[in-house]
């Protein structure tokens, strides 16, 4: 992607609402209505043809975006102490079992991914109803239940984000942050996007891919074509 011309860049400057711009057209345009004094969050929001109460259409994964979200991630890794060693020494936050199971219990969740080992999920189960609500729960789909703690800790520190379609249809995603450059937007926004193409499900009719809007933690949404993705 070239320079911007003077009269593109004025253009973009002119945010039209009603718009809808190419994922390169958008992503700038993100920048220009952007001013928090925080480094916002970049967040694409993927509306989808599909009927997620079906059990054959529901779309979720994950993706390790090429430059990372931006985000510090806070790890919790649950195991048994001959695993603690492995999760600590690949950077994980908290290491522990039961008295991190006792801190979950009275509330505390301060955290961004768990990890937990299969052999531990008896004892990990009965915290669903604290963990699941917030998004927190170990899923061996999404490589979060696994005996490979240090790749499953290191992924998830580099950019791997897990994703999953909401009842309304709508994949939401953060992923980047303002300050990156536009073309590191655009990788990891492209890597998302394919991911979920990817993920179409056989039993979805239709136009899978409905809108996408791209936006930063305050902005409007900005409706990106498409087409202008693959």
């Amino acid at each position: 992607m070239g320079k911007l011309t003077k009269n593109r860049r004025e253009a973009l400057a002119k945010f039209d609402k009603n718009a809808t711009y190419s994922l390169v057209d958008a992503i700038q345009v993100v920048k220009n209505i952007t001013s928090t004094k925080f480094d916002s969050s970049v967040d694409l929001d993927i509306r989808l043809g599909v009927d997620p109460r079906k059990a054959n259409q529901m779309v979720r994964g994950s993706v390790t975006l090429p430059h990372g979200s931006g985000k510090v991630v806070r790890v919790l890794v649950l195991c048994t102490p001959d695993k603690e060693e492995e999760a600590k020494n690949a950077g994980a936050d908290h290491v522990g079992l039961d008295d991190y199971i006792e801190k979950i219990k009275g509330g505390w969740t301060d955290i961004d991914v768990v990890i937990t080992t299969p052999n531990v999920m008896p004892k990990v189960g009965p915290l669903g109803r604290i963990l699941g609500p917030r998004g927190l729960m170990p899923n061996p789909k999404t490589g979060t239940v696994t005996m490979e703690v240090e790749k499953a800790v290191k992924e998830v520190k580099a950019g791997k984000i897990d994703f999953k379609v909401d009842k309304t249809g709508i994949i939401h995603s953060s992923v980047a942050k303002v300050s990156f450059d536009n073309n590191k937007i655009l990788d990891n926004a492209k890597e998302f996007i394919h991911t979920v193409i990817k993920l179409k499900p056989a039993a979805a009719k239709g136009t899978y891919i409905k809108s996408i809007y791209i936006s930063s933690t305050m902005s409007y949404g900005i409706q990106v074509d498409p087409k202008s993705v693959n």
